[in-house]
């Protein structure tokens, strides 16, 4: 009987998300709603759902972004309707950063097959590699070298298999003119620690063509006095421009080194400042 009682609860707080959507309720109103505490509503919607309510918000809005955006609206109305701040907010929900598991990490990748493609990007050639799951790298290079030993270097447990056709739809979407202007939601599936999964994470919330500093980020994962350790991890981003490593400077100003160089860390940084003033005018 009560698990009956809880299943009802749960369902109408899934009701109530989907009927409210694009007024972005809190755990507050919604536990209100139900007449639950906060604490149980959260408790017994992991139980059921498995995720959070607000993941669960996150992915009914992310679902409606993208339906609007295939139907033609622009990246601002697109936000606006689904009731979010602005446009940044909406690059998140584009973005689904899944962590691989811990036994997968440790392991070097066992069990995984990885397939990759090298593809052309207005930022130069890129190698991309994908599980199942997701995107779990994208990295520029250049001529020359085995592109599939990197991907065996960093996962030598794994099954890697050299097929473009697996990552070509992916790369067309993150480096489609103004994505995620009518593009379709990137999966992410990345192997870190704890630390480094919260920066990345992080990462994601730097809003395009906008810069944060490596005390900013430190600070952003409550870790205020961690900037030292935050700049490696952010160093170590496995999956270039979607996780936007990019939007991370220097405390002085200065763009400073990029791991695939300071002239095409610059470049991405110019090239979103343009498409946020066309997206403007």
């Amino acid at each position: 009987m009560n698990a009956n009682n809880d299943y009802a609860r749960i369902a109408r707080a899934i009701q109530y998300l989907d009927r409210h959507a694009e007024r972005q309720p809190g755990l507050r109103e919604l536990s209100a709603a139900l007449h639950l505490s906060e604490f149980h509503l959260q408790r017994l919607f992991l139980r059921w759902a498995g995720i959070s309510p607000k993941r669960f918000l996150q992915a009914l809005t992310g679902r409606r972004a993208a339906e609007l955006l295939h139907g033609g609206a622009s990246v601002a109305n697109a936000a606006l309707d689904c009731g979010l701040s602005g446009t940044s907010r909406l690059h998140d929900l584009m973005v689904n950063l899944h962590a691989m598991t811990p036994a997968q990490f440790k392991s070097g990748g066992a069990g995984l097959t990885i397939r990759y493609g090298v593809h052309q990007t207005r930022f130069g050639a890129a190698l991309a590699a994908a599980t199942e799951r997701g995107i779990c790298m994208l990295q520029f290079t250049t001529a020359g070298g085995d592109p599939g030993a990197r991907i065996t270097a960093r996962w030598p447990a794994a099954t890697v298999r050299r097929d473009p056709a697996a990552t070509r739809a992916a790369m067309a979407t993150v480096f489609g003119r103004g994505w995620p202007e009518n593009r379709r939601p990137v999966a992410l599936h990345v192997g870190g620690s704890n630390f480094q999964l919260q920066v990345w994470r992080a990462l994601l919330q730097i809003p395009p063509a906008t810069c944060a500093t490596y005390a900013g980020v430190a600070a952003a994962i409550g870790r205020p006095t961690a900037a030292r350790a935050a700049a490696t991890a952010i160093a170590g981003n496995p999956v270039a421009w979607v996780i936007p490593c990019h939007r991370v400077i220097r405390g002085t100003g200065v763009v400073g080194n990029y791991r695939w160089g300071a002239e095409r860390k610059r470049a991405m940084l110019t090239w979103e400042r343009c498409m946020q003033r066309r997206d403007a005018a």
